[in-house]
C-alpha cells in the first residue's frame, strides 16, 4: 500500500509492520515516538491488528471444514481466492471431489476455469465440480504416500492437513468400550496449569472437562477429558482423565460408534494435554 502522511513524516505498512520515512523520503529504522498517537500511525497499527485477526480466522474456517467434512462449493473458493489471507490458507491443501478421490493439491481458483491442481502425477490441471472437500488426514488411505509426496514438491501447507497428527482406533479394542486411559494420568501441579493448557491449545472446557466438538457424517460428537472443575481451590493438583465421547444429547459413545474424525481429534486433544504434564515429578519418582 501507499504511503501517508503523518505530520512532517509519511507511513505505510510493510510485511505486517508500520514503516516510517522522512520529508527527504529517507526511510527511518522506527517509527518516532512522536507520531505514537497520530491519526494515521493509529490506523496502520488498528488495520494491522485486524489483518492478523484475519489471517487467524481464515486458517481457523479452512481447518473447520476438514475437521466437521464440510463441503464447500467452488463458487466458494472462487470468491475468496483472491484474498491473500485466504489465499495463504487454502494453498497446497488436498482436496477431493464429489467422489471422495484425491484430485490433487489446490494452486489456484479461478471463476471461469475453475480449480487448478497439482495432481498425483505431478501436472497441473483444471477441474470443474461444483463442491470439493479438504479431506481430514485420517481418511486418506494413502497418507504416507502423499506426505512423501508433498515433501518432493515442497508444499507448505499452512493449515495443519498432511503432515496432522493421526490415531487410528485399535483394532483389538472391545466395541462397548466408552473410555481410553492412553493418555490418563498426567500430572499437573495446579489446576489452573491444566486449564490454562486447555486455552493454549484452543481448545473449550466445560463442567471439568476438555472438549472437541467435531461434526463427521452430519452429526455432531464430543470428545471430552476430565481435567478438573474450577472450585476456588485452582493451587490445588490434579491430573488428566480418561478420554471418552458423547453424542449430541450427552449419550456416551462406545468405541465401535466414534468415528475416525472423531477418534483422531480425541486422541490428539489428550496426547497434547498429556504432553504439559510435570514430568520433573515424574522422573523424581522413578
Amino acid at each position: 500500500m501507499g504511503w501517508v502522511s503523518a505530520g512532517d513524516y509519511e507511513v505505510a505498512l510493510e510485511a505486517g509492520k508500520v514503516v516510517c520515512r522522512n520529508g527527504k523520503g529517507r526511510r527511518l529504522k522506527s517509527v518516532p515516538a512522536t507520531l505514537k498517537d497520530d491519526p494515521a500511525v493509529v490506523g496502520l497499527r488498528q488495520l494491522t491488528e485486524w489483518l492478523d485477526r484475519h489471517e487467524r480466522r481464515c486458517l481457523s474456517d479452512v481447518e473447520q471444514w476438514m475437521v466437521r467434512s464440510l463441503p464447500v462449493p467452488t463458487a466458494v473458493l472462487a470468491r475468496v481466492w483472491p484474498d491473500p489471507a485466504w489465499q495463504a490458507a487454502l494453498r497446497d491443501v488436498v482436496v477431493t471431489g464429489e467422489d471422495g478421490g484425491v484430485a490433487g493439491f489446490l494452486r489456484d481458483v479461478d471463476p471461469e476455469r475453475g480449480l487448478g491442481l497439482v495432481d498425483l502425477d505431478g501436472d497441473t490441471v483444471r477441474i470443474t465440480p461444483d463442491i470439493v472437500h479438504v479431506p481430514h488426514p485420517v481418511l486418506l488411505e494413502d497418507l504416507d504416500e502423499l506426505r512423501e509426496f508433498a515433501v518432493e514438491l515442497e508444499v507448505r501447507q499452512n493449515v495443519e492437513q498432511l503432515f496432522r497428527e493421526v490415531w487410528h482406533r485399535p483394532a483389538g479394542l472391545a466395541p462397548d468400550t466408552t473410555s481410553v486411559d492412553t493418555y490418563a494420568g498426567g500430572v499437573f501441579k495446579e489446576l489452573r496449569f491444566l486449564h490454562g493448557r486447555v486455552t493454549q491449545l484452543g481448545y473449550r472446557s466445560r463442567g471439568g472437562y476438555a472438549v472437541c466438538p467435531v461434526v463427521e457424517d452430519g452429526a455432531g460428537v464430543e470428545a471430552r477429558i476430565w481435567i478438573g472443575e474450577h472450585d476456588g481451590y485452582d493451587a490445588y493438583d490434579t491430573e488428566t482423565g480418561p478420554l471418552g465421547w458423547s453424542d449430541a444429547s450427552g449419550r456416551a459413545l462406545t468405541a465401535a460408534e466414534v468415528g475416525a474424525v472423531a477418534w483422531s481429534e480425541g486422541m490428539r486433544m489428550a496426547a497434547a494435554l498429556y504432553a504439559g504434564r510435570d514430568v520433573a515429578d515424574e522422573e523424581r519418582a522413578a
